[in-house]
C-alpha cells in the first residue's frame, strides 16, 4: 500500500507565486521604510520603474515598478521602527507638501504615493473588464502581498487603459488599505460642491464614532484661458506679394527668416490652491460659494504650447531639406528643348570643351565661346518664353545683384581689380560664429556659397520652388563661364587654393577663381611682352616660391621665347600621364644623364634675383633663385582621385617607382626652373637652396693647415636610386615658362564649369544644406541673445555639437540631418513662445525695473517649469496681469452676461456661481478637492488609520479615488 501525492497548481496560483517570484527579484519584501518627503520632491526628484512581464493562463501583463529616487536611510531611522508602525505609504496618504504635482503618475497625484507596483494587460487592446476577473486579481494580489510580507501598494488596471482605472491594495501589521475609485462620464449633482464631497468621504469611513473626527481638505480650482486677443502676438506672417528690391515682407535676400505666424502658447491654466483647510471654515455648497480665485492663497500657472506652430525658418529648412531628395535634372524640370539645337545657327553648348582642345589657326580669345553660352540662353528664353520663366526679371536681376556686387560696378576696361563686397553685418573672422563654417564644412558668412544657399533657400520656398532653384543654378553656372572666358574673378571668395574645410562646392568655386587668376596673369604677360619686347631685365623680388606680380613680370619680358602656335595650351593629358610623361619625356630630348656636365655657357633663363647668401659651388658665381611654377591647388574630390590612383599601383617595386615618379612632379619642374636660372650648377646648389637640411656642414683643417668649411650631401640623399638624384640627372634646364604647366587653368576650369552644368537641384541642394544649417544656427543665436534664455543656449551648444559630427562626413544619414533640422525648429518655437508670453504680460512695457525683472524671471520659469507658482498670488505683479487676461477675455466673448446665462440656464451648479463672487473668471474647467483624516484603530492598537479621498471633476467627467483602511486577520 502506497500514497502518491500529487501537486496540481491552477493558473491562480502560478499568478500568485509568479507575483511573489517577481517582488522577492525586486527586494520589495519586509517592512517600507523612508525619510518624510519634502516639498516639491515630487516634481523635482528623479522617477524611475523597471518592468516585467507574467501571465495569468494565457493572458500576459506587465508588472511595473515605479518608485522615487531617495537617498538610503541612516541607521538611525532603522532603529525608530515599531512593530505597530503603519507601512510607509499609508504614511504618505496623510502628507500635504505635495499635493497636486504637475508632472507625476496619475497613482502619485491621487494618493501622493513615493512607490508602488501596477499590474497592467501587456497589449494596448486588451483589458480587464469583467467584475469576476477583476475580483480574482485583487484577491491573488492580496495573497502574494500577504506571503511576501510587501508593504508596498500594488494596484491592477482594469477596463480600458484611456480611462486610468486602478484598484489595489496595501497591507501592513494587522491594517490593510483599499484602493477604490470610481469614474463616471455624467457628474453626479451631489458631487459638484464641497459639502456633497464630505457627505461621501464620512460616508465611506464608516466610524461608529460621534462626533466625526475632523476632515483636513486641500481645494484646487483651474481657469483655462483661451481667448488670446490679437495685440498680444506681435509676429506678422510676411507679405509674400510685397516683393520689392530684394524684399519678402521685410525680409531680404540672404537673410533668414525667423518667427511663428501663429500664436505658439494656444491656452493659459491657473490653478488656484487652498492648501489647508479644516472642515467648516469655507462654505461651499449648491447655493453659494467662498471660493474665490482673487482670495485663494496660491495660485499656480501652466501654459500648453500650440502644437507645431508653424514657424518660418522652419518651414524654410523642411523644404530646402525636401529638395535633397527630388530626383529630377535641370533639364526636364526646365525643359529639354532649353539647349537644343534649331537649324545649323550655333553649335551645341556642350561641344564647347571639345572646341577648346581642337587645333585653332587663331588665337583661343578669338574662338567665341562666350556667344555660344549667350546664344543657348536666348534660345532658353526662346523656347520657354518669358512669361514662362520661374523667375521673373525684377526677381532674378535682384538675386544676380546681390550674388554678383562687382556687376554693377563695371570699369570700361573690364574689372582690372578684384572687387569684395561686404555681405551684411559679418562678424570678423576671429569670431567664433564666423569660424563655425570649419565646423560644419559649409562655407564663411560673408562668402558667394552662403550667399548662394540662402537665395536658393528662399528661391525654393517663396519663388517657383525646384523650378526656380532650377533656373536661378541656370543662370549662375552662365555667369560662371561668362567670368571664367573674360578673366572676371568670382566676388565673395578667398584668395588661395581651395579651402578644405569648405564643402565642395565652395571648393569648386575657389578652383574656378585660380584658374581665372592664372589665366589672367597668363594673358596680361602676353600683352606686356607684346608692348614691350625689353629683354635683359630680372624681376624684383620676394621670397624663392615667387610673387605672382614677379612672374608675371618676368613672363612679359622674355615673352620673345614663346612661340605664337599652340604651345600656349599644353597637351591635355590625364593627371597620370601628365606626371608619368613629364620627366620622361626629357630625360629622352636632352640626355637623362647630363646632370652637372651642361655647358656652362647657356644663357640663363627665368631668373627671380640673387640668392643674396649662397654662390654656385663650382663656378663660383652668385645663386640666383628662379622662378617656379606654383603647386595645382586640388579640391578634396581631386585628392580622393589621386590618392585611388596611387593605391591602385600597387607594392610591387615597379609600382613604388612609378608613385614616387608622379609624386615628385613638382620637385622635378622646380630642379629644372633652378637649371635654366644657374647654368653649370649641380645637385648640391640645388639641395642647399631647396633643402638646406640635407646638406651638412661641417669645418675641417685642409692640407695647409687651415680650417675650412667643407659640406655634403646628407645620408637619405646618398642611398642608392635615390628620387632627388634620379629626378636632377633627368631634368633639363628649361625656365618655368617653358615648361608643361603643373595646373593647366584651361582644363581644370572646364572641369569644374562641366561639374557646376551638371549638378541636379537635390545635388546642389546637398551641397549647400550645411550652409543652411549655419546660417539657421547663426539666426537662432542672433535671436537667442534678444531674450536670453539659459535653456535655449544649452540646445544651440548642443546643436552645434551634433551638427558637427553629422556634417564633416559626406553623405550624412537623412535621419540625422531631419534630427539637426528638428532641434533648430523646437529652438525656433521655444523663442517664439518667450516672446509670446513677453508679450502677453507686458515685460518690455514695465517702467519699475524690479517689476520688470521678476516679470521676466517668471517667463523664463513659464518656459522651462511644467508649473509656475504665482509670487504674491493674484495681488502679485504678475497675478495682478493674469487677472486682467481674464477680465478681458470674458468682456470681449460674444456670448451673453454671465448672470443672464447662468440664469437662463438654472442648474444648480451655475446658480452657486453666480451667487459668489467670480464673475470675473469664467467658470472652472476642473476641480480638485483631497479630503484627509483618521480614525482610531481598535485595541490593542494605538496608530490611527489614515483615510483619503481624491476627486476630480471636469468637463468631460468625474473620478473618485479614495483609499480606506480596515482591520485584518492574518492566518
Amino acid at each position: 500500500f502506497s500514497v502518491q501525492h500529487i501537486n496540481v497548481f491552477s493558473p491562480p496560483d502560478r499568478f500568485i507565486s509568479k507575483v511573489e517570484e517577481v517582488l522577492n527579484d525586486w527586494k520589495l519584501i519586509g517592512i517600507s521604510s523612508g525619510k518624510p518627503l519634502e516639498k516639491g520632491v515630487y516634481t523635482t526628484g528623479a522617477w524611475e520603474e523597471k518592468s516585467d512581464e507574467i501571465s495569468f493562463a494565457d493572458f500576459r501583463f506587465s508588472i511595473t515598478h515605479h518608485y522615487l529616487v531617495q537617498e538610503p536611510s541612516d541607521k538611525d531611522g532603522k532603529e525608530e521602527l515599531v512593530e505597530d508602525a503603519l507601512p510607509l505609504p499609508m504614511q504618505d496618504l496623510l502628507c500635504m507638501n505635495n499635493d497636486f504635482p504637475p508632472r507625476a503618475h496619475c497613482l502619485v497625484r491621487w494618493y501622493g504615493l513615493r512607490e508602488f507596483v501596477v499590474i497592467a494587460p501587456a497589449a494596448n487592446n486588451d483589458a480587464v473588464l469583467s467584475e469576476s476577473k477583476c475580483n480574482l486579481l485583487l484577491s491573488s494580489i492580496s495573497i502574494a502581498l500577504g506571503n511576501t510580507g510587501c508593504q508596498i501598494p500594488l494596484f491592477v488596471q482594469i477596463h480600458h487603459k484611456w480611462r486610468r482605472m486602478y484598484v489595489g491594495e496595501c497591507q501592513g501589521p494587522g491594517v490593510r488599505t483599499d484602493f477604490e475609485m470610481v469614474h463616471l462620464r455624467k457628474v453626479p449633482n451631489q458631487y459638484i460642491h464641497l459639502s456633497g464631497l464630505l457627505d461621501i468621504f464620512k460616508s465611506k469611513i464608516g466610524c461608529p464614532l460621534t462626533p466625526l473626527p475632523p476632515v483636513n481638505m486641500a481645494i484646487r480650482l483651474t481657469y483655462v484661458l483661451q481667448d488670446w486677443q490679437q495685440y498680444f502676438w506681435p509676429q506678422q506672417p510676411p507679405d509674400i506679394d510685397a516683393l520689392v528690391g530684394g524684399e519678402v515682407g521685410g525680409l531680404e535676400f540672404g537673410k533668414l527668416p525667423f518667427g511663428a505666424c501663429e500664436d505658439p502658447i494656444s491656452e493659459l491654466h491657473l490653478a488656484t490652491t487652498w492648501p489647508h483647510l479644516t472642515e467648516g471654515i469655507i462654505v461651499d455648497n449648491d447655493v453659494y460659494s467662498d471660493l474665490d480665485p482673487i482670495q485663494a492663497p496660491q495660485w499656480s500657472v501652466r501654459v500648453r504650447k500650440a502644437d507645431n506652430p508653424q514657424c518660418l525658418l522652419g518651414d524654410f529648412l523642411t523644404e530646402f531639406f525636401k529638395l535633397c531628395r527630388r530626383k529630377e535634372s535641370t533639364d526636364e524640370i526646365l525643359g529639354r528643348s532649353a539647349f537644343e539645337e534649331e537649324g545649323k545657327e550655333v553649335a551645341d553648348i556642350t561641344h564647347a570643351l571639345s572646341k577648346l582642345t581642337e587645333p585653332a589657326p587663331v588665337p583661343i580669345h578669338k574662338l567665341s565661346v562666350t556667344n555660344m553660352v549667350h546664344s543657348a540662353k536666348k534660345k532658353i528664353r526662346k523656347h520657354r518664353g518669358v512669361d514662362e520663366s520661374p523667375l521673373n526679371n525684377e526677381v532674378l536681376n535682384t538675386i544676380l545683384l546681390f550674388l554678383f556686387p562687382d556687376a554693377a560696378d563695371k570699369l570700361a576696361d573690364g574689372f582690372e581689380s578684384r572687387t569684395s563686397t561686404p555681405a551684411g553685418n559679418i562678424p570678423p573672422p576671429e569670431n567664433e560664429d564666423y569660424n563655425l563654417f570649419s565646423q560644419f564644412k559649409s562655407a564663411p558668412s560673408d562668402s558667394l556659397t552662403y550667399k548662394l544657399a540662402l537665395c536658393l533657400c528662399m528661391i525654393n520656398f517663396y519663388h517657383g520652388g525646384v523650378k526656380g532653384v532650377a533656373h536661378l543654378w541656370q543662370e549662375f553656372v552662365l555667369e560662371m563661364r561668362y567670368r571664367w572666358e573674360n578673366n572676371y574673378l568670382v566676388p565673395g571668395l578667398a584668395n588661395g587654393p581651395p579651402d578644405l574645410r569648405c564643402c565642395l562646392l565652395h571648393q569648386k568655386l575657389q578652383m574656378l577663381n585660380c584658374c581665372i587668376e592664372r589665366k589672367k596673369a597668363r594673358d596680361e604677360g602676353k600683352r606686356g611682352s607684346m608692348s614691350d619686347r625689353s629683354p635683359g631685365d630680372t624681376g624684383k623680388g620676394a621670397d624663392h616660391s615667387g610673387d605672382n606680380a614677379e612672374k608675371e613680370k618676368e613672363v612679359g619680358k622674355s615673352w620673345e621665347s614663346w612661340s605664337d602656335s599652340e604651345e600656349e595650351f599644353f597637351e591635355c593629358l590625364s593627371d597620370t600621364e601628365d606626371l608619368k610623361g613629364n620627366g620622361q619625356e626629357n630625360g629622352k630630348k636632352g640626355g637623362a644623364k647630363e646632370g652637372n656636365k651642361e655647358p656652362v655657357n647657356l644663357k640663363p633663363e627665368g631668373r627671380l634675383h640673387p640668392h643674396g647668401k649662397l654662390t654656385l659651388l663650382h663656378p663660383g658665381e652668385p645663386l640666383y633663385i628662379p622662378i617656379t611654377q606654383e603647386p595645382a591647388p586640388m579640391t578634396e574630390d581631386l585628392l580622393e582621385e589621386q590618392s585611388e590612383v596611387l593605391a591602385k599601383l600597387g607594392t610591387s617595386a615597379e609600382g613604388a617607382h612609378l608613385r614616387a615618379r608622379m609624386q615628385s612632379a613638382c620637385l622635378l619642374s622646380d630642379m629644372e626652373s633652378f637649371k635654366a636660372a644657374n647654368p653649370g650648377c649641380c645637385l648640391e646648389d640645388f639641395v642647399r637652396w631647396y633643402s638646406p637640411r640635407d646638406y651638412i656642414e661641417e669645418e675641417v683643417v685642409d692640407e695647409k693647415g687651415n680650417i675650412v668649411i667643407k659640406g655634403e650631401l646628407s645620408a637619405r640623399m646618398k642611398i642608392p636610386s635615390n628620387m632627388w638624384v634620379e629626378a636632377w640627372e633627368t631634368a633639363k634646364p628649361v625656365p618655368a615658362r617653358r615648361q608643361k604647366r603643373l595646373f593647366d587653368d584651361t582644363r581644370e576650369a572646364e572641369k569644374v564649369l562641366h561639374y557646376l552644368a551638371v549638378q541636379k537641384p537635390a545635388d546642389l541642394a546637398r551641397h549647400l544644406l550645411p550652409c543652411i544649417i549655419h546660417a539657421a544656427v547663426l539666426k537662432v543665436k542672433e535671436e537667442e541673445a534678444l531674450e536670453d534664455i539659459s535653456s535655449v543656449k544649452k540646445i544651440i551648444k548642443q546643436i552645434i555639437s551634433h551638427s558637427s559630427k553629422v556634417l564633416r562626413f559626406p553623405n550624412p544619414e537623412d535621419k540625422k540631418l531631419e534630427e539637426i533640422i528638428a532641434q533648430i525648429m523646437s529652438v525656433e518655437a521655444i523663442i517664439a513662445r518667450a516672446r509670446s508670453l513677453k508679450a502677453k504680460f507686458g515685460v518690455e512695457k514695465s517702467e519699475n525695473e524690479e517689476e520688470k525683472d521678476d516679470l521676466q524671471r517668471f517667463v523664463n520659469c513659464l518656459l522651462d517649469q511644467p508649473e509656475v507658482s504665482v509670487i504674491g498670488a493674484g495681488r502679485g505683479p504678475a497675478g495682478s496681469i493674469i487677472h486682467k487676461l481674464f477680465v478681458n477675455a470674458q468682456r470681449v466673448s460674444a456670448v451673453p452676461p454671465l448672470d443672464e446665462e447662468l440664469r437662463r440656464s438654472g442648474s444648480s451648479e451655475e446658480r452657486r456661481l453666480n451667487a459668489g463672487a467670480v464673475s470675473d473668471f469664467p467658470p472652472p474647467t476642473g476641480r480638485e478637492v483631497i479630503l484627509r483624516t483618521t480614525v482610531p484603530r481598535p485595541a490593542p492598537y494605538s496608530k490611527p488609520l489614515p483615510q483619503r479621498m481624491y476627486s476630480v471633476l471636469t468637463k468631460e467627467d468625474f473620478r473618485l479615488a479614495g483609499a480606506f483602511s480596515a482591520d485584518t486577520t492574518f492566518f
